[in-house]
C-alpha cells in the first residue's frame, strides 16, 4: 500500500458478524411472514470519517486553505455541517481557512427540496465563501475555482449506484486535484446497499468521464467513497492516467454486511423521491425505468418500489416475473395513481391517472439483488409490450453506460442470459478492486 493513503488497511475493522436480516418494508403485510420478523438492532455505533477529521486526522488540514465538496449529508454526529465546522468551529482551532464550497443540485446544507436550488455560482451566506454547483454544466472544478486551495475535503453520503452523481463527481474532483497537485481527503461513509452487492455491466470505455459513468465500475459498485477513491487513483482510472494524493479517513464500526438501516444512522433523503430507505433499495434497479415511457413510482407513496402504465398487463407480467424465481424477490400487481407532491418541480409521469402497476418486494435481503430485479422488470414489460415501449436513448445510455443492456432486452434475451453476460467483467472488476477495500 502506498504511504500516501491514510487508511485502516493495517487495522481492519472487526470480522464479518451476523447474517443480513430480512425485509425492508415499512409494514409487515407487504412481505411474506418470514420477512416480517423483527430486525436485529444495529450492532455498534458507527463513527463516520468526518467525526475523526478534527482529532485523529487533524494533521491533514492543519493550517491549510481548504475546499469542501459536500451536500446536506456532510454533517458531524452533533449535527454541525462540515462547512461550518471548518469555517468557525474545530477547523478554526486547527488554523483552517475555508476557501471554496462545492455542492450538488440543491442547497449544500439542506435537503428541503421545496427550497430554491443553489445557482451555479454564489456566495455562501453563512461563511462568505464562494460556492459552486457541480451538478449543472460544470462537474469538474476549474483551476480558477481551486485558486489558493491546498487541500480538498470530500464528504457525501452516496447511494451505491454508478448512475447517481456522487461517485462520478468524486472522479471529476480527484482529476482536477491531481492536475493541480492538490491532496484530496475523503471522509468515508457507508455504502447504503452494503459492501457485497456489486452487480451489472461495467461501464464501456465510450461512456467514461461522464456524469453517470466516470470510469470502469459496474452499475452497483459495492464500495464506499473512500474505497472508490483509492481504486480510481491506484488503478490510474482518472482521465489521462493522472495520479494524485489521496487520504481516506475511514469509518469505525462498519462492516460489509451492513445495509444502511443496520447502521443506526438517521435516514436523510439523498434526493426528493428517495423518501425512505426502501425507495433507495428499489431505486438501485428500477431507476432504469426513467429511460422508458412508464412511471417509476414518482408521485406515489412508494417511489421506485412501483412501476406502471395505463396499458401495462401487470397480471401477466407478475406471473412471468415470479416464474423467474429471483432470489429474495417477489412481485405483486397493484393499482396506483401518481400525484404531484410539494417537492416536485413538475407533475410526475401520468399524474392523476390510475395505473396498472407492479410492486417490488424484498423477501430476503441476504440474497436479493436490486439491479437484477430492475432488469427483469424491463424484460417482462418489453416481452409483453414492445409495441408500446418508447426508449429514451440518452437516458438509458447514461444509466446503463453500455448499449448492451438495451440491445439484449430488445433482442429477447432472458434475464439469466443478461446476468451471465456481465458475470466475466464483474469478476474482473472484483479482482482489480479487492485490494483497495478497507473493511471486512
Amino acid at each position: 500500500m502506498s504511504p500516501r493513503f491514510v487508511t485502516t488497511a493495517s487495522r481492519l475493522l472487526p470480522p464479518l458478524a451476523a447474517a443480513l436480516m430480512l425485509g425492508i418494508a415499512a409494514t409487515p403485510e407487504r412481505l411474506p411472514a418470514q420477512a416480517a420478523a423483527a430486525r436485529t438492532p444495529a450492532r455498534a455505533p458507527l463513527v463516520m470519517g468526518a467525526d475523526r477529521l478534527f482529532t485523529e486526522y487533524g494533521q491533514l488540514i492543519r493550517g491549510k486553505s481548504v475546499a469542501l465538496v459536500s451536500n446536506h449529508s456532510g454533517r458531524l454526529a452533533d449535527g454541525t455541517h462540515l462547512a461550518d465546522a471548518l469555517h468557525s468551529g474545530a477547523g478554526k482551532q486547527l488554523g483552517v481557512r475555508l476557501k471554496a464550497l462545492f455542492g450538488m443540485e440543491y442547497n449544500i446544507r439542506s435537503n428541503d427540496y421545496s427550497l430554491a436550488r443553489d445557482p451555479e455560482h454564489a456566495v455562501d451566506s453563512a461563511t462568505g465563501v464562494p460556492k459552486y454547483s457541480l451538478y449543472g454544466e460544470i462537474h469538474k472544478p476549474t483551476p480558477e475555482m481551486l485558486e489558493g486551495v491546498e487541500v480538498i475535503v470530500y464528504d457525501i453520503q452516496e447511494v451505491g449506484a454508478r448512475f447517481y452523481e456522487h461517485v462520478n463527481i468524486l472522479g471529476f474532483v480527484m482529476e482536477a486535484a491531481a492536475e493541480k497537485k492538490i491532496p484530496v481527503v475523503v471522509l468515508d461513509r457507508p455504502n447504503p446497499l452494503g459492501g457485497r452487492g456489486a452487480d451489472g455491466f461495467v461501464a464501456d470505455t465510450a461512456s467514461f468521464y461522464r456524469f453517470g459513468s466516470y470510469t470502469a465500475i459496474p452499475a452497483l459498485h459495492g464500495m464506499t467513497p473512500g474505497e472508490l477513491a483509492r481504486f480510481y487513483d491506484g488503478e490510474r482510472l482518472l482521465r489521462g492516467g493522472v495520479k494524485g494524493t489521496v487520504h481516506v479517513v475511514p469509518m469505525k464500526g462498519w462492516t460489509r454486511d451492513m445495509w444502511f438501516d443496520d447502521t443506526g444512522l438517521p435516514w436523510s433523503k439523498p434526493s426528493p423521491n428517495l423518501v425512505a430507505f426502501s425507495s433507495l433499495v428499489a431505486y438501485a434497479g428500477t431507476c432504469l425505468f426513467e429511460s422508458l415511457n412508464l412511471s417509476e413510482g414518482r408521485g406515489s407513496d412508494n417511489p421506485f418500489e412501483l412501476i406502471g402504465a395505463p396499458w401495462l398487463d401487470n397480471q401477466r407480467a407478475v406471473a412471468m416475473l415470479n416464474g423467474l424465481n429471483l432470489p429474495g424477490t417477489r412481485f405483486t400487481a397493484e393499482q396506483f395513481t401518481p400525484t404531484q407532491r410539494p417537492f416536485h418541480g413538475r407533475p410526475p409521469a401520468f399524474s392523476g391517472q390510475s395505473l396498472a402497476g407492479i410492486r417490488l418486494h424484498v423477501t430476503d435481503r441476504a440474497t436479493f439483488k436490486p439491479y437484477r430485479a430492475g432488469v427483469a422488470l424491463m424484460w417482462a414489460v418489453n416481452a409483453l409490450h414492445a409495441d408500446k415501449l418508447e426508449w429514451k436513448d440518452a437516458v438509458i445510455d447514461r444509466l446503463a453506460a453500455t448499449p448492451r443492456l438495451k440491445s439484449m432486452i430488445v433482442a429477447g434475451n432472458t434475464p439469466q442470459q443478461i446476468f451471465a453476460a456481465w458475470t466475466p467483467e464483474l469478476t474482473r472488476f472484483h479482482q482489480r478492486a479487492d485490494k483497495y477495500r478497507l473493511y471486512r
